[in-house]
């Protein structure tokens, strides 16, 4: 058996490396892609983007249940201001979340959110939306949000939601990290103020 030559082991080297190089890639490419899938879908719960509602309403009406929650040691407390309502395919509604700033420090958060059964993702469309942006509220600031959407008539077409009477949107606020700031107290006006740090 011959020893292998130098441009066997130069080649062996660059495929090896090219598959590493390629899996670090696809790693890093992974969560944008997966992103974009569920975006394009509604895979996972995922509601859609649109722009304006549907020219016409459809024939059924679901009960849209509402869902607020708080992770990652938030320190607020968030709650729909309305725990369900009837909608008909097609028609716009706005709905109302409340937020309040527990915590003597100016505090910022981002959404992220899901639709429940997982299948009515793809029909559930947002035209407004504060999970759209982080959200600052300053100490003992309470907030109202309001998230404007409709359900893609569509639906009534799909098979697969026959079945299906209602839907449950839920959001869970986290922090985003290393925007906390401790206030002090402006004594000009007596309101709560940022620290200003030379």
């Amino acid at each position: 058996m011959r020893p292998a030559s130098p441009r066997h082991h130069r080649a062996t080297a660059f495929i090896v490396a090219s598959v590493f190089f390629g899996m670090i890639g696809l790693t890093y490419a992974s969560v944008p892609l997966y992103r974009a899938f569920c975006n394009a879908t509604g895979f996972g719960g995922t509601t859609q983007v649109a722009k304006s509602a549907p020219a016409k309403t459809g024939a059924r009406v679901l009960t849209v249940r509402f869902d607020g929650n708080v992770g990652g040691g938030l320190p607020w407390t968030f709650e729909p201001e309305t725990a369900s309502i009837d909608l008909r395919t097609g028609q716009t509604a706005t709905v109302y979340y409340k937020v309040r700033n527990d915590s003597g420090r100016i505090t910022t958060g981002r959404a992220e959110y899901n639709v429940t059964p997982e299948v009515t993702g793809a029909y559930f469309d947002k035209i407004a939306c504060f999970c759209f942006s982080d959200q600052t509220i300053g100490p003992g600031e309470t907030i109202e949000m309001p998230v404007v959407f409709f359900l893609d008539p569509a639906l009534e077409k799909d098979k697969s939601m026959v079945a299906v009477d209602s839907v449950t949107l839920s959001y869970t606020f986290y922090p985003v990290r290393d925007t906390d700031r401790p206030v002090a107290t402006n004594t000009e006006n007596g309101k709560a103020a940022p620290d200003k740090k030379l």
